[in-house]
């Protein structure tokens, strides 16, 4: 038995050595190992987050961290508007006067087309009236020019489309006055600018008519002072602002809820101070009906007399308004001396007699017309060229 188990073992052990004898022999082969494989680097770790001893600067156990250079701060950049040059005042009807021939050509094709009939009995000549009144010509004003129409139809007899169109260009020229001083005064006086005051109701656009009023006297080669003496509406002071930064006009203002008369005054300082030849006052827009708004109006002007003249009062009016607008006119004719009438949106209304009633009622011409919602559409008003416009000439 022990014989045995001795031989056991022998075999065991020559085992062991063969295999790692050839575990030896198979290493110094040549056989190439497999690849090893690197694992990817780490991202470096950011300076604030390393531990102590990991490249930090160690000082009494505190950790000290170098900051990223500061983002250098880049300067505000100031936009400076650039100043428009507005073209001059002459002829600007005359370019626009496509725009007004689409509002008002049916007026004028109307009453052609009834005054060049063979026959025209009363029934014609009802149509030819009540085409004049809904146009807001006015009643007295219409009644005289039917009556001349119809006492000139009977000298001609038969009429051609040509005598029809001269009879009613020279009967409409003759209510709408080709003899009325339209000239806008804004002259200075020596060393005093001209003063222009506008006035109206709400909604009108007195503001924006006041801005681009600016652009026709400066177009003109004018120096301009605005004063936005509209103190009840935040956003006037603000948008007559716009309007003189966009042409080089120093625009005067004062508090919110401020005394109306004055910031008038101050701009007239302004503009005798800045040597301007116009300074052009925009007041609140008031209710007729409100009294004490009014009277305030009337302070405005007494205020500025007591620093120059007030050469114009014009005043604001909605075309599309109609007979409404004559009502505040009168109005408004009661508190100060309207010098003349800026009648806007011609463009979008049928109703152009407007200008023959208002002028009719106020005794004061319509020296300026709008004509579109473009900083440019604000024309000195020209009679000849609205009656050919009426009458598609």
């Amino acid at each position: 038995m022990e014989a045995y188990l001795g031989i056991i073992a022998i075999i065991v052990v020559v085992a062991l050595l063969a295999a790692g004898g050839m575990l030896l022999l198979f290493r110094r082969g040549g056989t190439s190992a497999p690849p090893r494989v690197e694992a990817p680097e780490a991202p470096p770790v950011p300076e604030e987050t390393r531990a102590p001893g990991k490249g930090a600067v160690m000082d009494d156990e505190a950790t000290t961290t170098v900051p990223p250079p500061a983002r250098p701060v880049e300067p505000e950049v100031v936009v400076i508007p650039e100043i428009e040059i507005p073209p001059p005042s002459a002829g600007r009807m005359v370019r626009l006067r496509a725009r007004l021939a689409r509002s008002q050509s049916t007026l004028g094709k109307g009453l052609l087309e009834l005054l060049s009939r063979d026959r025209l009995d009363d029934d014609a000549w009802d149509e030819i009236e009540e085409t004049l009144i809904t146009a807001d010509v006015g009643v007295a004003p219409t009644r005289a020019m039917v009556d001349e129409l119809r006492t000139r139809v009977k000298v001609l007899g038969s009429r051609t489309p040509e005598e029809a169109r001269a009879l009613l260009r020279e009967q409409l020229l003759t209510q709408i006055g080709t003899d009325m001083d339209r000239t806008l005064h804004v002259k200075p006086h020596g060393e005093r600018p001209a003063v222009v005051l506008v006035v109206g109701v709400n909604g009108t656009g007195k503001t924006t008519t006041t801005g681009k009023l600016a652009r026709v006297l400066i177009g003109d080669g004018g120096k301009v002072v605005l004063g936005a003496a509209d103190t009840f509406r935040a956003a006037a002071a603000d948008q007559l602002q716009t309007w003189g930064d966009r042409v080089g006009a120093a625009v005067v203002r004062g508090p919110e809820g401020g005394d109306p008369a004055s910031v008038a005054f101050d701009a007239v300082a302004e503009g005798i101070s800045e040597k301007a030849d116009v300074v052009i006052v925009d007041t609140a827009g008031r209710l007729h009906t409100k009294t004490g708004l009014m009277d305030e109006l009337g302070k405005v002007k007494r205020v500025i007399e007591k620093k120059a003249t007030v050469d114009e009062v014009l005043l604001v009016l909605d075309a599309t308004t109609g007979q409404n607008g004559m009502r505040q006119a009168q109005v408004f004719a009661e508190v100060v001396n309207i010098t003349g009438i800026a009648l806007t949106k011609l463009d979008g209304t049928a109703k152009g007699g407007i200008i023959i009633s208002v002028q009719r009622e106020l005794g004061v011409p319509v020296k300026l017309v709008g004509l579109g919602e473009g900083p440019d559409d604000l024309a000195p008003f020209d009679p000849e060229v609205f009656v050919d416009t009426l009458l598609g000439g």
